[in-house]
């Protein structure tokens, strides 16, 4: 069978894939356009594979909510580079990753990466599809979704910062003054009842090793040691920080003002935890004169 452009044209409308690709998987398979498109999605696959060991520090996050105001969602989807992560189709398929997550109540990444998508696939085949597509490794790092007791606030400062916050009592106004507060200051927690144990054992121990080493009396080490300890809990509880938006006041002064309780937040940074490659190029260089000597 001949292999005609409108051939090529309409295998590449239908994968995505490019010409010069859709052209040779059609050769292969002697013009059959659904083997074609399987003999694509396979070498996507494969190529997804080798690109699956790649780091992926870029991205972006998404917000997703229901209409009935009951649960919303927050995730990260990350790529290679920056470009990549201003890419329509990347953005698309981010998006779509979000509302699949929040439609399917999924509980983790791997169980939403089977869930089905548009088109009768997957959300992992979607995922290899792209892979293939851009050609950088694309991943589903993460996602967190509240149950909200009372009513949510969201914001996303550019695309690498997100927080969402469930808030009973206030206003739109203040649920939004909230989590643009905590997309800007990362609190930990709530409020200080909230922080870990052993979270608050290990800067207690530092805290006293660091005042006994001024040569303070105990009792009085003691003290600093406790007020800097109250300090140092003001600085990563949401209800201790300075609002953002008037630092004369603090959050929980605010709530205690707007009659309204935070019941809980997320937020996401992207590459957040993630190490990024640092290339040498200066060694790269060397590295190829020598090679060529």
């Amino acid at each position: 069978m001949t292999v005609t452009a409108a051939l090529v044209k309409e295998l590449r409308e239908h994968t995505g894939a490019g010409m010069m690709e859709c052209k040779k998987a059609l050769v292969e398979t002697g013009g059959d356009s659904e083997a074609a498109a399987e003999l694509l999605r396979a070498k996507g696959q494969a190529s997804a594979q080798k690109k699956s060991a790649r780091i992926a520090a870029e991205g972006c996050v998404q917000i997703a909510a229901d209409t009935a105001g009951k649960t919303i969602l927050v995730m990260e989807i990350n790529c290679e580079t920056d470009f990549v992560a201003k890419d329509e189709n990347f953005l698309k398929f981010a998006a779509m990753a979000a509302e699949t997550a929040l439609a399917q109540q999924a509980d983790s990444v791997d169980a939403l990466l089977t869930a089905p998508v548009a088109g009768g696939i997957s959300l992992e085949q979607a995922r290899t599809e792209l892979v293939a597509k851009i050609g950088e490794n694309i991943a589903v790092r993460r996602f967190n979704r509240l149950q909200l007791k009372g009513e949510a606030g969201q914001y996303i400062h550019g695309s690498r910062i997100a927080a969402i916050v469930d808030v009973s009592g206030g206003d739109a106004e203040l649920h939004k003054d909230l989590a643009m507060h905590i997309a800007a200051a990362s609190p930990m927690c709530v409020s200080a009842n909230e922080v870990p144990a052993a979270e608050l054992d290990k800067e207690r121990q530092f805290l006293t090793e660091q005042a006994g080493q001024e040569g303070k009396p105990p009792e009085i080490v003691a003290k600093m040691v406790e007020g800097r300890l109250r300090k140092y809990l003001a600085e990563i509880t949401l209800t201790g920080q300075p609002f953002v938006k008037d630092p004369d006041i603090t959050v929980g002064k605010l709530l205690q003002q707007r009659s309204a309780v935070v019941n809980s937040f997320v937020r996401l940074e992207v590459g957040e935890g993630i190490e990024k490659r640092k290339d040498d190029f200066v060694a790269e260089v060397q590295a190829q004169v020598r090679a060529n000597q």
